[in-house]
C-alpha cells in the first residue's frame, strides 16, 4: 500500500489557463517525499539525515506523464511506492490524485549519496526500513 500525502493546490501552483503548472507536479513528489520521513520518523528527520548524517538523496531521472488537469482549490493526493530499491539508489513513483481522478503519474530515481564526499553509498538500514512497505511486489 502506497503512502499517502495531501495538500491543497495553491494559486501559486497554477498557470495563466488556471491548471496546475507542469513542473509543480515534481514538488508535489518531492513534498510527498520529505512527509515520509516526517510522518514515519518525525518532523525533523530528513533535515537531521542531511545535517547530520550527511546522507542525500539527489535526482538523477525524473520522468511525468499528465492526464487530467487539476486547478486552484482542488486537494491534491500524491500516492508514493517504491518501484525499485537498489543498493545505492531508489526509484519513487507517484501517483497524484484529485478524488478518484488521476492527474499526473510520475518516478525519480534517487541516488543514495555520502554528502561529505558526493559518492555513492549504499543504502543504509535505517533508509530500507522506512520503505520496505511501499516495495512494489
Amino acid at each position: 500500500m502506497p503512502f499517502e500525502f495531501s495538500t491543497p493546490v495553491r494559486f501559486a501552483d497554477v498557470d495563466h489557463a488556471g491548471i496546475v503548472y507542469y513542473p509543480r507536479f515534481f514538488h508535489y513528489f518531492h513534498m510527498a517525499f520529505e512527509e515520509l520521513f516526517r510522518a514515519r520518523l518525525g518532523p525533523r528527520a530528513y533535515v537531521d539525515l542531511l545535517d547530520k548524517d550527511r546522507v542525500g538523496f539527489p535526482a538523477v531521472h525524473a520522468e511525468a506523464d499528465y492526464h487530467a488537469p487539476l486547478k486552484f482549490g482542488d486537494t491534491a493526493t500524491i500516492a508514493l511506492s517504491v518501484a525499485k530499491l537498489g543498493a545505492t539508489s531508489i526509484t519513487f513513483r507517484y501517483q497524484v490524485r484529485r478524488d478518484d481522478v488521476r492527474c499526473a503519474t510520475g518516478a525519480v530515481v534517487c541516488a543514495v549519496v555520502d554528502l561529505a564526499r558526493f559518492k555513492p553509498l549504499p543504502i543504509p538500514a535505517n533508509i530500507r526500513a522506512l520503505v520496505a512497505d511501499l516495495v512494489e511486489s
